[in-house]
């Protein structure tokens, strides 16, 4: 059975970017038997901690949308964000924005593999951690990296967004 497109675009852009996961080892998408619509779903589907799960979120700032890759163990705080970001408005974007701007569906936003590059933010509560996982393109699909690997293949930008 042929991958998902979504799931082929990550994978692509993982292997051009040489993204590594925790032990060093090139980052794999790999497909859980279900779908995980939850950091505590894919926490537990994984064996990790919760807080290991990055939570990519699409937010509209103004107009433009902005990716937050987000500790599965917080919330954002929008008013805070948006105050350290100089926006007037964020808010989380609708399921149309979000596949109009990353070609993914909710629940499955992989922080690459977009149609363009997003302004994105990293949480530094990541960084604790010496593996996380990020969703792979739809809502069943995951892979392993690394706080620093996601800030590189990202271009993203460190931020407390809790």
């Amino acid at each position: 059975m042929q991958p998902h497109p979504n799931v082929r675009a990550v994978q692509d852009a993982l292997t051009a970017a040489g993204t590594r996961d925790g032990t060093g080892e090139p980052s794999l998408v790999r497909l859980l038997p279900d779908a995980v619509h939850t950091a505590a779903a894919a926490a537990e589907a994984l064996d990790v901690e919760v807080g290991q799960i990055a939570n990519s979120l699409i937010f509209d700032a103004d107009d433009t949308p902005l990716l937050v890759l987000t500790s599965g163990a917080h919330r954002v705080d929008t008013a805070g964000l948006a105050a350290s970001i100089g926006v007037t408005r964020l808010r989380r974007a609708t399921p149309e924005f979000v596949r109009t701007h990353t070609g993914q569906p909710i629940g499955g936003v992989a922080p690459l593999g977009h149609p363009h590059p997003l302004r994105t933010l990293v949480d530094t509560a990541l960084a604790a951690y010496p593996e996380i996982w990020a969703a792979g393109g739809v809502p069943q699909a995951v892979f392993p990296t690394t706080y620093t690997e996601l800030l590189r293949v990202t271009a993203g930008t460190p931020a407390e967004v809790a």
